[in-house]
């Protein structure tokens, strides 16, 4: 098995919905927590791990610790999603006004960036090896989507996507080659930096790309960005198990290599990059059953149908390396929906906006003091 880690961004505002920012002030109290630009959301990050009994202790554990450091300042919580659902997105709210890259990125960008998210880190250290998992998750990086929108809304108002953060973040630079190899990233990284498209080396914000210590030339994981937040940490290690398994297959078959022995590999990438992205907006606006094209063979289907093929090709993977149980959940999502899906579908039903956002907070917590009392405490004994 491979080591896997997630960067956890979540919101914190009152139980009836309004995000507050209290960043600054839980990043000085709580060891484990980063602000990010806009002090309304928080991010905490797990260490590596292989197994996932572990993932889903690291998981809960923070936002416990969290939930009681907000209960000392006041009737707060976190709210589920990944846009601001009642909030005001037209004010950016800084965590940190020193802050050089904060004021580039509120200058540049606005409250675009001021989303909730998860990323799923898998570690991968041979960088060519890493550079082909990335190329075959890039392809595959919208059915991720499919599966954890969670964004809905924005200012009070359903906003016609599922994916709202994934619609209006800023993906940057807005082109992002499909690499061929370890060279090319880093001579295009290099190039970027350069003329000036990315500030730094952590201002490289597509769907997916390859992390490490001393990036691009000490690579040493995998980041999958495009999830949006997925509140449930059973349903989010069950993403991650569907991503773990695609990409050992990858390890023991390198033919999943969208460019294996291509004979035009830079055409054949651009392609298949313009394909891919296309995917990823239709998924934002109709994630389960929007229609997207089939990298492998050009089929157009839904990408609910897709995601069942492929965990249908992975089970008897993850079968072999004893985590197949993990992936049992997805068949929940794609039987009653993620969860933003869930959220549309109540208030079509009619709900108020508010009365569902404020049903998601209280199952939210809910779920996690059921998992932190029936397995985490278990584990700790």
């Amino acid at each position: 098995m491979l080591c896997k880690g997630f960067e956890i961004e979540l919101y914190t505002g009152t139980p009836q919905g309004k995000v507050v920012g209290l960043a600054d002030q839980i990043v000085r109290a709580l060891p484990g927590f980063a602000w990010e630009p806009d002090r309304r959301n928080v991010e905490y990050t797990t260490p590596p791990r292989q197994r996932y009994e572990q993932l889903l202790c690291d998981l809960v554990q923070p936002r416990q610790r969290l939930r009681q450091f907000l209960h000392t300042l006041g009737d707060y919580t976190l709210i589920p999603g990944s846009t601001l659902a009642l909030g005001d997105s037209t004010v950016f709210e800084r965590s940190d006004p020193h802050n050089p890259y904060h004021s580039f990125i509120e200058q540049t960008y606005g409250s675009r960036v001021v989303t909730a998210s998860v990323h799923i880190n898998i570690g991968i250290a041979e960088p060519e090896t890493l550079l082909r998992a990335c190329r075959l998750v890039r392809l595959e990086a919208p059915l991720y989507l499919a599966l954890s929108a969670s964004s809905p809304w924005l200012d009070g108002q359903l906003t016609g996507w599922h994916s709202t953060r994934w619609q209006q973040f800023p993906h940057t630079p807005p082109h992002v080659p499909l690499f061929l190899n370890h060279r090319h990233f880093i001579q295009w990284t290099e190039t970027q930096l350069q003329a000036g498209t990315m500030q730094n080396v952590r201002h490289l914000w597509c769907s997916v790309r390859p992390n490490g210590n001393r990036r691009p030339y000490d690579l040493n994981r995998l980041e999958l960005r495009i999830c949006d937040l997925i509140s449930d940490p059973i349903h989010l290690l069950a993403v991650t198990a569907l991503l773990e398994a695609r990409l050992l297959q990858l390890l023991h078959d390198p033919r999943l290599d969208p460019l294996y022995n291509h004979p035009w590999p830079r055409v054949h990438a651009e392609d298949l990059r313009a394909q891919a992205d296309a995917n990823a907006q239709q998924v934002a606006r109709h994630s389960l059953d929007s229609l997207v094209t089939h990298w492998q063979d050009g089929r157009l289907l839904r990408a609910r149908d897709w995601i069942a093929e492929l965990m249908e090709q992975v089970t008897p993977t993850a079968k072999a390396h004893g985590f197949a149980c993990f992936l049992s959940p997805l068949r929940t999502i794609l039987a009653e929906g993620n969860e933003a899906q869930r959220w549309i579908a109540d208030i079509q039903q009619g709900q108020p906006l508010q009365a569902v956002l404020q049903n998601a907070i209280q199952t939210m917590h809910q779920r996690e003091r059921e998992l932190a009392s029936q397995i985490c405490s278990s584990q700790a004994a």
